[in-house]
């Protein structure tokens, strides 16, 4: 045993935890930031094959690779984050299980569906920790969002409106091609992240209509989708994405989440309820002062909650679970459910057919009682106050 190890069990302290990063490209880069951030956590290596990849390890201070394997076996880490290309995802992530090591995988969890199936079923056999980068659950304001939806302040969910609008402009695409390929248009890679926040606020989806049309810039993927959903409580939503309209409206833009987005006062979601109606990210609750009643007076209160950066809870979150101190909270399980109705909206968007979700990839219970379950005892509440 080390002098150090030594200290540290005298002390009862324990040894930081060693996270290697594959892929340190925009989301790389801040995953590296959260890890410095993170008590007990360290930056052992960085994965990239690029000229960039190499100068950001060396200004980082870290052992440098091209290859994926090659770092497991050299640095044998705690865990992993996968912040490289989508189409990479599978086999890397697979690496990591084979090595017994935890992996946080940058949403979407894969490309491809079966093969993100087949990935998840892997880790839960082999007991490994996998996690997908859904990060926008952990912060604050959804904690919250989802406190008041579950507790039933707004009544029974009926429906819900997103919108996903922003312009990236031409040098996002040319600074990395895929990013114009099939399979790396806003629907996977960006209305992913919106999916996985109605799924977790107003429950599972059963079945989407979609369309799309096709990128005028002359990329290969679309450039503006919309769908209509069906979720299992019998709330209807509709979703609109795009990433080449010039917008105030979207996540990135309303949530004030990461500086360098320009902050709006606009809101991204509006969810409605048979008590109050509520609109995400600015928390505002919106219900009427008598009774339930178009003639009345409604107001607006707005639902106060903490602030941090959602990507350093992520990664202490991450460091807790490879502890085992903490479940995921988004599990691969979990991210394999958000990308089943991103891969039915892009087949309803391509077919123009009604695409139900296979049941398997939408079952799940909310702390062992349905939406509607929990919203309606509070309904009816109401109903005899009124």
């Amino acid at each position: 045993m080390e002098a150090s190890e030594h200290s540290n069990a005298a002390t009862g302290a324990r040894p930081p935890l060693r996270l290697a990063i594959a892929g340190i490209g925009l989301v790389g880069q801040r995953h590296a930031d959260a890890i410095a951030q993170v008590a007990d956590t360290t930056l052992c290596a960085v994965v990239d094959p690029s000229d960039a990849g190499k100068a950001a390890a060396e200004r980082l201070g870290v052992p440098w690779f091209d290859d994926l394997r090659e770092m497991i076996l050299a640095q044998a880490p705690d865990g992993v984050i996968l912040s490289t290309p989508t189409k990479l995802h599978v086999d890397q992530g697979a690496a990591c299980l084979e090595a017994g090591i935890p992996v946080l995988i940058e949403k979407p969890l894969a490309d491809d569906l079966h093969a993100a199936r087949t990935l998840v079923e892997r880790a839960e056999q082999a007991r490994v920790a996998l996690l997908v980068g859904h990060h926008r659950r952990h912060n604050p304001l959804i904690r919250k969002a989802h406190e008041h939806i579950r507790g039933g302040t707004i009544g029974t969910v009926r429906a819900v409106q997103a919108t996903c609008w922003f312009y990236k402009p031409d040098a996002y695409f040319d600074g990395a091609p895929w990013r114009k390929q099939i399979g790396a248009g806003p629907i996977s890679v960006n209305l992913v992240h919106d999916i996985d926040l109605l799924r977790h606020l107003c429950g599972e989806i059963v079945s989407v209509q979609a369309q799309a049309a096709p990128s005028l810039r002359g990329y290969e993927n679309e450039d503006v989708a919309a769908a209509l959903l069906r979720f299992d409580n019998g709330a209807i939503g509709t979703i609109t994405v795009s990433d080449s309209i010039v917008a105030p409206w979207s996540w990135e833009m309303t949530a004030h989440e990461y500086p360098i987005y320009p902050a709006t006062s606009q809101s991204a979601y509006q969810i409605g309820g048979s008590l109050g109606s509520l609109s995400v990210p600015d928390l505002t609750i919106w219900s009427h002062n008598e009774r339930r009643d178009w003639w009345t007076p409604i107001s607006a209160t707005s639902v106060t909650r903490d602030t941090s950066d959602p990507l350093i809870n992520q990664m202490a979150h991450f460091a807790a679970v490879i502890r085992g101190d903490e479940a995921p909270l988004v599990s691969g399980r979990e991210g394999l459910r958000s990308l089943a109705v991103v891969d039915a909206i892009q087949k309803s968007a391509k077919s123009n057919a009604l695409v139900h979700l296979e049941k398997a990839d939408r079952d799940r219970t909310w702390g062992g009682k349905s939406t509607s379950q929990s919203t309606k005892t509070n309904e009816t509440k109401a109903k005899t106050a009124e």
